[in-house]
């Protein structure tokens, strides 16, 4: 079966929904991921759908989430992409495991802030991933 990732930042605006799309593009079949926040936004950041764009990734279907609406998933690692996130992230109904790789959170900057947050995301987190489930 394949993993589900859940990826959660504090808004879901901008971090986390290029990690989710990310993710399930470039380990496409081996991870499903999702994406949430502790206090989401009413949107995902223009920016960031930009820089999916830029990339030739989807963006169908993106929105920011709330932990409570993921909550129940059968979810195999949550990854933290913001220290906020990290210190007030839940206890779920089962056992979890976490890991802890922050980004720079490009909210309210230019474009090319985006873009490099999009690329680092791309260069740390789909090795982390590769490597925790032996892909």
């Amino acid at each position: 079966m394949t993993p589900t990732v859940l990826v959660l930042c504090t808004g879901n605006s901008c971090r986390s929904q290029m990690a989710e799309a990310l993710l399930n593009h470039d380990l496409a079949g081996q991870v499903h991921a999702i994406s949430a926040g502790t206090k989401p936004q009413p949107k995902v950041a223009d920016s960031a759908i930009a820089a999916l764009k830029e990339a030739g990734l989807n963006t169908e279907g993106l929105y920011p989430k709330d932990i409570d609406a993921v909550m129940n998933e059968n979810i195999d690692l949550v990854v933290t992409v913001c220290d906020n996130a990290r210190e007030i992230c839940p206890i779920f109904p089962r056992s979890v495991k976490r890991i802890h790789l922050p980004f720079h959170d490009p909210h309210g900057e230019p474009l090319e802030n985006f873009l490099s947050v999009r690329d680092d995301i791309r260069a740390r987190l789909i090795p982390a991933m590769r490597e925790h489930f032996g892909l």
